[in-house]
């Protein structure tokens, strides 16, 4: 017999029994009666072909291979639909009141500020939120709900929650002060040298990339959560480390900072990506801000 399509109530009763784990927590869940839930699945079942749950002899509904295998798309059928009706009442609602996005705090200045100004003049009735963070916290923060979309750094997460697409870069340099001993010394900086000196690393406060390191280099090293403080602390010659070019070109320019030239040091090109929910896609004003910032 050839399988049915099934209905999306259908799909929706399958993934609550799988998030909660039992028939009558699914009920709860979506505010039916036990027998509804077990009645939607046989039928689901029939429709199929296949025995999605194993019941006899356990206590809580298991998962067949069958189940597992059509787990995955069920998932991507709802989050497909979740995004539908997100779109849908975009549209039917018109612009928002309110556009909230989080960027990496290494996105440069000057490039947020011409699409916020370009944004300003575009929507000049829509009022807009906006968070600075590093690293995981970006990402964290979208999946947390509470930005429309983000602009983040290198973060490989796999997730069907997730849409991402390329922001283009931003380069790093490895920079010290003038009179710091690594900066004294001529020519290509080995990296046995570069660890016995204090590092100064960004981390965030979000547990996406907890217990991972980037770009660190250096035996000793000072974690901080602060773009800011970081580059303070590399004016007053407390170490060196990576910092997004734009923040110290002037800085080099005025021989403030100089930029060192260390063996594997692990600069380079940093690349952006945008992303967002793709159960909750941004509205009419917060996708062309969006888009403005990863063309600018």
């Amino acid at each position: 017999m050839e399988p049915k399509a099934p209905t999306l109530d259908q799909i929706a009763v399958f993934l609550a029994i799988v998030e909660t784990g039992s028939f009558t927590a699914a009920a709860r869940k979506l505010g039916r009666a036990t027998s509804v839930i077990s009645y939607a699945i046989a039928n689901l079942e029939s429709q199929l072909g296949v025995s999605l749950f194993a019941r006899a002899g356990t206590a809580k509904p298991k998962l067949t291979d069958a189940g597992r295998a059509v787990l995955s798309d069920s998932r991507n059928l709802a989050i497909a639909l979740d995004g539908l009706l997100a779109k849908a009442r975009g549209l039917t609602q018109g612009l928002e009141a309110e556009v909230s996005l989080v960027v990496d705090v290494m996105l440069p200045a000057k490039r947020l500020v011409r699409a916020l100004d370009d944004f300003r003049k575009k929507f000049p009735t829509v009022a807009l939120r906006l968070q600075v963070e590093a690293l995981g916290a970006v990402t964290h923060t979208v999946i947390g709900g509470t930005a429309a979309f983000g602009v983040s750094g290198p973060l490989e997460l796999a997730s069907d929650l997730l849409t991402r697409g390329p922001a283009g870069s931003v380069k790093l340099v490895p920079v010290a002060a003038p009179d710091h001993p690594l900066a004294l010394m001529p020519g290509l900086v080995s990296a046995g040298i570069a660890r016995d000196h204090i590092q100064l690393v960004l981390t965030d406060r979000s547990a996406l990339t907890e217990g991972r390191d980037f770009g660190v280099v250096a035996v000793k090293s000072w974690r901080l959560a602060d773009l800011g403080a970081k580059h303070a602390l590399l004016l007053a010659g407390m170490g060196w480390g990576n910092m997004p070019k734009p923040m110290v070109s002037e800085d080099l320019k005025r021989g403030r900072l100089v930029e060192l030239k260390i063996e594997t040091s692990n600069a380079g090109a940093y690349p952006f990506h945008t992303v967002y929910r793709s159960d909750m896609p941004p509205g009419p004003a917060a996708s062309w801000l969006m888009e403005r910032l990863a063309s600018a």
